[in-house]
């Protein structure tokens, strides 16, 4: 059993053997990831200032959207940590999006922004748009930065939907953003059994990390002095929106450094 009592589908080993003489030195990161990079210039700014400020490891680029070409370059000449943030569920808003593309889109954004339980309920007739739509952005990607995204995310979390998750079309072997992580008592048995269950499946095809949270809530302070904590021995993702200006003004006015402590936020997304 996990000394932390936060569910996850895989618990990091890192106990010792009664006896062992080594010394025991950290092995988890703190990945602090920014995302919607690339949304609009006021979005990408922020998070280039956070990049600069050295209070994120890295961020999830959104393609076809009104400023994914000049967040492209910057990451680019920034050497910046960047993955793919799939987008589901908002209009692309970049201009000369091809007509077929939106097309599929808007049949996607109907079907996941109908109802709350649309996520978890696979629709074959939808099957082709899914498809086509996350290859598009999975190119895009390729020609906007000139590489295959090694890590994706999806904005809403809408990557672990059931018309995704079960048709397999994130490239195997990416690394792929997991479930948020809640303490017992947090959510219902149903609701966590629910996530591990998604959680060991996309496991079974994908890197994960061991945690996941979110960067708000900021108080009470308990819940994030709990996340660090488990950033010393496990891989730990906190996902954080720099277009909301009080997660903004943490990662800028020096609080999240007074937080951390010794333990340093991750130069990049390695697991």
């Amino acid at each position: 059993m996990s000394p932390h009592p936060f569910i996850s589908a895989r618990e990091p080993k890192h106990a010792e053997r009664a006896g062992d003489q080594a010394s025991s030195s950290p092995t988890g990161a703190l990945i602090i990831n920014a995302d919607d990079w690339g949304s609009d210039s006021q979005t990408t700014d922020r998070i280039l200032d956070c990049f600069r400020h050295g209070t994120v490891s890295s961020a999830s680029a959104m393609v076809f959207m009104a400023d994914s070409q000049r967040a492209a370059d910057l990451a680019l000449e920034g050497q910046f940590d960047v993955g793919l943030h799939l987008n589901l569920t908002s209009p692309f808003t970049a201009p000369q999006v091809p007509k077929l593309l939106l097309h599929h889109q808007q049949r996607v954004m109907q079907f996941l922004r109908g109802s709350r339980f649309a996520k978890v309920v696979f629709h074959p007739g939808l099957h082709r748009s899914f498809k086509y739509v996350v290859a598009a952005q999975l190119a895009e990607f390729r020609r906007l930065l000139g590489f295959e995204p090694e890590r994706i995310d999806g904005h809403h979390h809408m990557h672990l939907c059931a018309n995704v998750l079960y048709a397999n079309l994130l490239p195997n072997g990416t690394v792929a953003r997991r479930n948020f992580s809640f303490q017992s008592g947090e959510k219902s048995a149903a609701n966590r059994v629910f996530r591990w269950f998604i959680d060991s499946r996309l496991a079974k095809q994908h890197r994960t990390t061991d945690y996941f949270f979110s960067l708000p809530p900021f108080e009470p302070t308990e819940r994030l002095e709990r996340i660090v904590s488990l950033a010393k021995w496990s891989t730990v993702e906190v996902e954080t929106h720099p277009a909301n200006p009080e997660e903004y003004r943490f990662l800028m006015d020096g609080s999240v450094f007074k937080l951390i402590g010794e333990v340093p936020v991750a130069s990049s997304y390695r697991l």
